[in-house]
């Protein structure tokens, strides 16, 4: 291969790395900065900075669901910057770029995308604030993410399968699951009027809509209320939940219903459930693998590396659970 055609390779790598981090709001620290300055330096062209706006705030992605104002005016003010540095001709659409967002008005909401192997972008409309509304529930957290590199990984075990989330937050996982594993049948569920609002209004957004996709569903499921009777209606093969070991209170309900779940089942029907975790309070997370034990539910790590789909912080402490009885 010649010289010129790798470094193309490499720069449309870096390119495309710069727009997987731009669209899921990722740190800036966290973009490959070297390579852009090392372009530029010597360089008079601006073409690689060009390329880098058609990939980010030029992207119709971004016109469509677009990162937070504030994100994209740092973003921009740091190629700036960079780009200043170095004897490269100016770029005026590096600038008209800027000044479209340093008059916006900021708000509370902001969409984050995460591109799926086949190219296409799960796009959620998220809170910009970690904690909302009295719930963490309106942002996506890395426990989401990784689950949803391992069902990439997985899909033979969602294929053609009756699914239920439980605290589906903004829907990053379950969506990824319905666009790319083609599940039989998929249940969103959570319990808290805004979160359930923000995740069907993310469920229709990616096409997933009920009234077009009759067999997904968006519905309220409180833990501590949920009846024998809705619990027979449910029946599922799977089930799934992210993030929901935060609280010893809110996992001994989980570990309850978890447990009238399986009490229902048949030891020939009983679902594979799946719970991943961010291990961020080691004694709450302990706490809730002593409420399945107590409650006679068995659990083993699902251990192994996960293909890198989506950026995240991977240094984070996060177990991959199944349940069994």
């Amino acid at each position: 291969m010649a010289l010129s055609e790798l470094e193309t390779m490499e720069k449309t790598d870096d390119l495309r790395e710069f727009r997987v981090a731009f669209f899921a709001m990722s740190r800036l620290a966290s973009f490959p900065w070297t390579m852009l300055e090392d372009n530029l330096q010597g360089n008079k062209s601006s073409e690689l900075v060009s390329q880098l706006l058609k990939q980010t705030c030029l992207h119709p992605l971004c016109l469509k669901f677009p990162p937070s104002v504030r994100y994209r005016r740092l973003f921009l003010s740091e190629i700036i910057k960079r780009h200043e540095a170095t004897t490269s001709d100016p770029l005026d659409e590096l600038y008209d770029a800027l000044a479209e967002v340093v008059g916006a008005a900021e708000a509370g909401e902001c969409y984050k995308s995460y591109f799926l192997p086949s190219g296409d972008a799960v796009s959620l409309l998220e809170n910009t604030a970690l904690i909302s509304q009295g719930t963490t529930g309106l942002v996506t957290w890395e426990a989401a993410l990784y689950l949803a590199e391992w069902a990439l990984d997985h899909q033979q075990l969602f294929t053609g399968r009756s699914v239920l989330e439980l605290g589906s937050g903004v829907g990053l996982t379950g969506i990824t699951i319905c666009r790319s594993c083609s599940p039989r049948r998929f249940i969103f569920s959570d319990c808290h009027p805004a979160v359930l609002q923000k995740l069907r209004e993310n469920v229709q957004l990616n096409g997933l809509s009920p009234r077009t996709c009759p067999a997904v569903a968006v519905e309220e499921l409180d833990w501590t209320m949920v009846t024998d009777e809705r619990l027979g209606e449910i029946r599922v093969d799977t089930i799934i939940a992210t993030d929901v070991v935060y609280d010893p209170e809110i996992t001994g309900s989980l570990v309850k219903l978890l447990s009238k779940i399986l009490n229902h089942s048949s030891a020939e029907v009983r679902p594979e459930i799946l719970i991943c975790s961010a291990v961020r309070n080691p004694d709450t997370y302990s706490t809730f693998k002593q409420q399945l034990e107590n409650a006679g539910i068995s659990h083993r790590v699902m251990s192994g590396p996960v293909s890198a789909v989506f950026p995240y912080n991977r240094l984070a402490s996060i177990e991959l659970m199944k349940l069994c009885r």
